[in-house]
This record gives C-alpha cells, sequence and structure tokens, in this order.
C-alpha cells in the first residue's frame, strides 16, 4: 500500500465518498462506537497511517503541537527516523493489509487516521484498497478506537460511479467502507490541495512556468475548488474531536472556485512570469493528457493520469458542514493566490517538510543492500572509486549531501538526462523528481530517480535506483579519513542483476563507467576543494507576488 498524499494520495481531485449526513451530521442509529469526545476532551492517542507520504508527514507534527500522542504504522519505519518530529512519536512496522499488524498498532488508540491508498499497484489495486479499508474498519472495532478520519477525493455529483475513473470510484469506495464499519467515521473530501511540494501543484507549476503557450485538453474549462494543504490539516487534526454522533462525510475546499485554466494564469501572476497564452483542444484524452504532462512536468505519466482522469468532471463542495465543528477564523480557508504565494514561498526557502514523491513509488524496488557479497547465490557487480581531497571532511560531505536535483550529478549531463528520459519512456520516475531541500537530506527521501536508503550525516549516503532496471542497483558516498589523516572520497556503484538480460545490461554500460562514475568522483572532489555546495531555492523572491492583502569488479 501507498501512502496518501505520496505518489498522488491526496494532492489531487481522489476518491472517498459515502452518504453525507444531514445538516449536523447526525448518527445513522446503527449502534456505532462511541466516537472521540467533543472540545472537552484531553489529549487523544493518535495512530496515523501513511507517515512517510505528503499528507501524513505533515499531520503527525500537528497533531503533536496540539497535544496529542502519535503513533504511526509504517512499512519501513527507517524512513521516518530523520523527521524532525520522529523522537516524539511512537513507529511501529506494518502494513494495514495485514491485520496482525493493524491491530498492534490500534491498541490503545483513540482516533485512527486512514491516509494510504494502492494506487498505480497494478490491476487488482481496487481489491487491495477494499481488502485494507476492510481490515482497518474491522480492526479499529475490535481495539476500541472511538474515530476514524479518511482523507478522499470530491467525487462530482449527478455522475454514475461507473463514469468515475478506477482510481476515483476506489477513493469512493473506501469512504463508503469506512462509514459502514462500527467506529463513527469523518470522510473529507478535497479537490486539488495546493501546498509546496504536492503532486498537484507540482503539476501546476511546471506546466505554467515551462510552456508560455500551451496547448491544452478541454479539462482545463472544468470547474474546481481547491484548497490550500494547511487548511487540509487544520480540518484533519479538527476531526478528532468531533461529537461522537457523527459519522458522515465532508465537503472541504477554499473560497475560490475556478477553471484550470484560471489557476494557471493565476500562477503565473503569482509567481511573476508573462501572460500565458493557452489553446484547449478536444483531441487530448487523460491517457494523452497523462504523457503530456509527464513530459512537461517531474510528475509521472501513471501519477497524472489519475490526477487528469478526475479533472474531466466538475469536483465543486456542495456543502461546507466542518466549519460547524472547525470553526474558520477571519481568512480561513486560504484564498487560491494566498496559497500559492506561501507554496512559492516554501519552495524558495527550501523548506518543503514533504513531496508528493516522499512515499514509495509503486512497484519500485524496497530491497536493502545486501552485505552478502554471494547474496542469495546470485551475482553483485561493483564500480568502486577512491580519491583523496584536498579539503575538510565537512566540505566533502556538503557536496555529496547536495548531489542531484537541480544542483546536477557531477559529469556528463547529457548521459544522466538521456538515462532519465528512457526511463521515462518505459514508465519509470525519470530524472527530474529533484529533491525536498537543496542542501539536506533524510532516509526515505526521494532524490531524482534515487531513493536515500541509508545517511550517516557527515559520512555515508547511501542510494537505491528506482528508475526501472533488469536488476536492482544502489549508489554510495563516502566521506572519510584515511590512514594518513586526508580527506578520502570513496564511491560504490552495486548492481544485482535479474536474469540473463540482467547481466547483459551491466557489461553493455559498463564501458562508460570510467566516463559517468570515474567523472563523478573526480568532480565531486574538485568541488569540495573550490569549497563549493548545494544551492537553495529555484524561484527567486523577487518574482513572487504577494496578493492583495498578504573501477567495475564483479563479486
Amino acid at each position: 500500500m501507498g501512502d496518501a498524499g505520496g505518489p498522488e494520495g491526496t494532492t489531487g481531485p481522489i476518491g472517498g465518498t459515502g452518504a453525507t449526513g444531514g445538516p449536523a451530521g447526525g448518527t445513522d442509529g446503527s449502534g456505532k462506537t462511541a466516537g472521540a469526545g467533543g472540545a472537552g476532551s484531553g489529549p487523544l492517542r493518535c495512530l496515523v497511517t501513511g507517515a512517510s507520504g505528503y499528507i501524513g508527514g505533515r499531520l503527525v507534527p500537528q497533531l503533536l503541537a496540539a497535544g496529542h500522542r502519535v503513533r504511526c504504522l509504517a512499512r519501513t519505519p527507517g524512513k521516518l527516523r530523520d523527521h524532525p518530529w520522529a523522537p516524539d512519536a511512537e513507529v511501529v512496522q506494518g502494513d494495514v493489509t495485514d491485520a496482525g499488524s493493524v491491530a498492534d498498532a490500534m491498541r490503545g488508540v483513540d482516533v485512527a487516521y486512514y491516509l494510504v491508498h494502492a494506487l498505480g499497484t497494478g490491476s487488482s489495486f481496487e481489491e487491495t484498497d477494499r481488502r485494507a479499508a476492510r481490515v482497518f474498519a474491522q480492526e479499529a472495532a475490535a481495539a476500541g478506537v472511538r474515530r476514524v478520519v479518511y482523507l478522499g477525493g470530491l467525487t462530482p455529483q449527478g455522475v454514475p460511479e461507473e463514469e468515475l475513473s478506477p482510481h476515483l470510484r476506489s477513493r469512493a469506495e473506501v469512504g463508503r467502507i469506512l462509514l459502514d464499519g462500527a467506529v463513527p467515521a469523518a470522510v473529507l473530501r478535497a479537490a486539488v490541495i495546493i501546498g509546496s511540494g504536492s503532486a498537484s501543484f507540482e503539476m501546476l507549476r511546471y506546466l505554467t512556468e515551462r510552456l508560455p503557450v500551451m496547448v491544452t485538453p478541454s479539462w482545463v474549462h472544468t470547474r474546481i475548488q481547491p484548497i490550500g494543504v494547511r487548511d487540509v490539516l487544520r480540518y484533519l487534526v479538527g476531526c478528532a474531536l468531533l461529537p461522537e454522533d457523527v459519522n458522515r462525510t465532508f465537503d472541504i475546499g477554499g473560497p475560490d472556485i475556478i477553471t484550470y485554466r484560471e489557476m494557471m494564469r493565476r500562477y503565473a501572476a503569482v509567481a511573476g512570469l508573462r501572460h500565458r497564452v493557452i489553446v484547449p483542444v478536444p483531441v487530448l484524452t487523460p491517457r494523452l493528457s497523462s504523457h503530456w504532462v509527464g513530459i512537461v512536468t517531474p510528475v509521472p505519466a501513471s501519477i497524472a493520469r489519475p490526477l487528469t482522469e478526475s479533472l474531466r468532471h466538475e469536483v465543486v463542495c456542495h456543502e461546507h458542514d466542518i466549519g460547524r465543528y472547525v470553526p474558520d477564523a477571519p481568512g480561513q480557508p486560504l484564498p487560491f493566490d494566498e496559497a500559492l504565494a506561501l507554496a512559492l514561498r516554501r519552495v524558495r526557502d527550501a523548506d518543503v517538510a514533504t513531496r508528493w514523491s516522499s512515499a514509495s513509488v509503486p512497484g519500485a524496488p524496497s530491497d536493502p543492500l545486501p552485505t552478502d557479497p554471494d547474496w542469495a547465490g546470485g551475482s553483485l557487480y561493483e564500480d568502486e572509486r577512491r580519491l583523496t581531497v584536498d579539503a575538510p571532511q565537512a566540505s566533502l560531505w556538503r557536496v555529496i549531501e547536495g548531489i542531484g536535483g537541480d544542483n546536477g550529478w557531477y559529469s556528463f549531463p547529457l548521459a544522466w538526462a538521456v538515462r532519465g528520459w528512457l526511463d521515462r519512456f518505459v514508465g519509470g520516475v525519470g530524472l527530474r523528481r529533484g529533491r525536498r531541500d537543496a542542501e539536506r537530506l533524510r532516509a526515505g527521501d526521494s532524490l531524482d530517480f534515487w531513493r536515500v536508503e541509508e545517511i550517516e550525516s557527515g559520512r555515508l549516503l547511501r542510494l537505491r535506483a528506482e528508475m526501472r532496471l533488469p536488476g536492482l542497483a544502489w549508489l554510495e558516498m563516502y566521506a572519510e579519513t584515511d590512514g594518513d589523516g586526508r580527506t578520502r572520497y570513496r564511491q560504490r556503484a552495486l548492481f544485482h542483476p535479474r536474469g540473463l538480460f540482467g547481466h547483459a545490461y551491466w557489461w553493455s554500460v559498463s564501458p562508460f563507467h570510467a566516463i559517468v562514475f570515474g567523472g563523478m568522483a573526480r568532480n565531486i572532489t574538485q568541488a569540495a576543494a573550490k569549497g563549493l555546495s548545494a544551492h537553495t531555492g529555484d524561484v527567486p523572491a523577487e518574482r513572487i507576488r504577494e496578493p492583495q492583502g498578504g573501477g567495475s569488479a564483479h563479486r
């Protein structure tokens, strides 16, 4: 299962529905377990699934700030190790499709947040979603949990469910399963979520910045009600204290109802760009649109497709009952232009807490680096380079930790670009996911077509490849001190081939290693000697216009 908000998750108009209750959100009289208390309740113990994803990773610190205790259920707890909030939260290992691990995680929990989905995991993803939601609802009831909170997507009124996209339809079904469970549920339904690092924001940002003249699909005329991520988080936190008789959906959105075309024009104005020419054409289907988005933006087609499919229908809120339970202060929810300006400033200041790519890519390898040279009887190819550096170890580490994204890979840029394009062509993530932060990395971060598997500050950066390969690959970079006390850079590229094609792949590319990996090692050491390091944000402050009012071996 993936995490909501990453890769697509709740960063776009995806699923979740159910019968909207009466104006006051009353009970259905089915004898559900008592929900979390109202405003007089003390600190609660909250379970958050999907904490390595875009929304979950931001929700945890908000819950902690509200005085609640937080437990995170994660398949790979190590991905959460370096988050600033990690010392204050409990992390347990498990998967939402495994009843045993969910039952263990639910013990003593008052409020359980369901922020995961099976997006992109093949033709059976709907059944995976269905099974996971049922497990979650059943184990919540068995553990005496008092409330379930789910963030889904806004579904259009009057559109038969069979006409919805498969992913939107699945999100709707998950919402119904949770509402039909024995524990009172709050199903929040959002359209496009605007925040630094969200898939929807990145898609909007890159389309607008890179294309002054755009030939666009007809869905750019679809009306949308976007919402800022800070308002989404505020509503999610507030749902922990809903009255016990509330079991219903809530539509959540910002104050602006606009078309996607207008969103692009307003982005250009806020970002200080020239007027964009937008020419809609009717021939671009959602499938073709997703490939077009995949070419222009860092968001791969596999993630862009559910986003574009959901934009075929109008996604506008039909009630704002959530405001009765989680009151809006003046200026809330945040207007669209203000949400854009805030997101751009976060990007510029390299202050992006989570990104759409924070969660694992469906189908990407997740095997840890093998320590046995004859791993399971297989082969492990290795290219290792060692160079002495005329610089302090700290200077070398700054260059290592700043690698990738806009800072590049320090060798043969064309070769890296071509490899990225080839990966996109075969359905991979490509090279343009970039970095969450221009200078700092943490375990679990995506880094172009790699993911940070391990980081030991000042010493080791280990990356695991998420590109399409006939095998598994890692890249290690070390800042060390040799026996004479001199700074040394050590670099290892490792590849575990899968089948005969995997072996052929390694030997076909090994002649280029001296150029790519050798050049990379030399240039990294030279950059360290010159005192170079990563630069910060790529959006100049003056452009953001505030809205009015605010050597190869085989072993």
